[in-house]
């Protein structure tokens, strides 16, 4: 896996010279979640800057997904304001925040299984009208996830569960999106295939997307990140520079269970 670059835990360039601070691309105030008449997630403040990586972690159970879903538009929220670009997100349904910029890689992947890799793929890539430019999107996956190519004809629910959650990754790539956000990215995935999918992410980073990976795994969803936020029962509990919340005792002990 690719060497960790340094990560600045604010975005303050007088703090950490050479980093430039961009505006937010996601914005969440005071906002609650959860499923139907079932809240379990109250008042998070949080948000996503533009280029940045971005961490949550917690146990299984804290609302992770619950916040994820709420912030993709598949969950009403109980409360609260969810905004990207600026953009208050309330009347805007969840297959139009693709057109906006925002994709979500889903907890368990979704991808269409008795459908090939290529056709998840240009699924994917609805919004793009232009045949010519659909196929170079598809040949980006590819330099990102070579396996894919190699699987291109291959039905996607016959795939390993590390080549299921590359072709998840791909088909949310093929929006372009400003930002990428990655539910529950190890789970039930080998070590090595974890390091792969880091690296194209950190590579996905470099080209200008923005990053919000969400793991139960702190050493995962921070490895590369440059802040971090912990979820315990529903609230946001810690925050700041991804090292810090890593080295933190209290957070290795009750909330990652180090």
């Amino acid at each position: 896996m690719a060497a960790r670059p340094s990560a600045p835990g604010c975005l303050a360039a007088t703090a950490f010279p050479g980093w430039i601070v961009k505006p937010s691309l996601l914005e969440l105030a005071g906002v609650g979640a959860g499923y139907q008449a079932l809240q379990v997630v109250w008042d998070v403040d949080l948000h996503v800057d533009a280029e940045e990586w971005l961490g949550l972690v917690g146990a299984s159970g804290s609302g992770k997904t619950a916040l994820v879903r709420t912030i993709a538009g598949l969950n009403v929220p109980f409360g609260g304001v969810v905004r990207f670009a600026g953009s208050d997100l309330a009347s805007v349904a969840a297959h139009d925040r693709v057109w906006l910029g925002l994709a979500v890689v889903p907890e368990g992947r979704h991808l269409f299984a008795g459908m090939t890799v290529r056709e998840n793929l240009m699924l994917g890539g609805f919004a793009v009208l232009d045949p010519a430019a659909l196929g170079e999107r598809i040949d980006e996956v590819h330099r990102l996830f070579p396996v894919l190519a190699e699987r291109r004809d291959q039905i996607a629910g016959t795939l390993s569960g590390g080549e299921q959650q590359m072709c998840a990754i791909g088909r949310a790539l093929m929006a372009q999106p400003k930002l990428l956000v990655v539910d529950e990215l190890s789970a039930g995935l080998a070590p090595a295939v974890v390091e792969t999918i880091l690296d194209a992410l950190l590579a996905i980073r470099r080209r200008g997307t923005a990053l919000f990976v969400i793991d139960q795994d702190a050493g995962i969803a921070l490895s590369f990140a440059h802040r971090a936020y912990v979820m315990r029962a529903g609230r946001i509990v810690m925050e700041g520079a991804a090292t810090r919340v890593l080295s933190d005792p209290a957070l290795q002990r009750e909330y990652i269970g180090y």
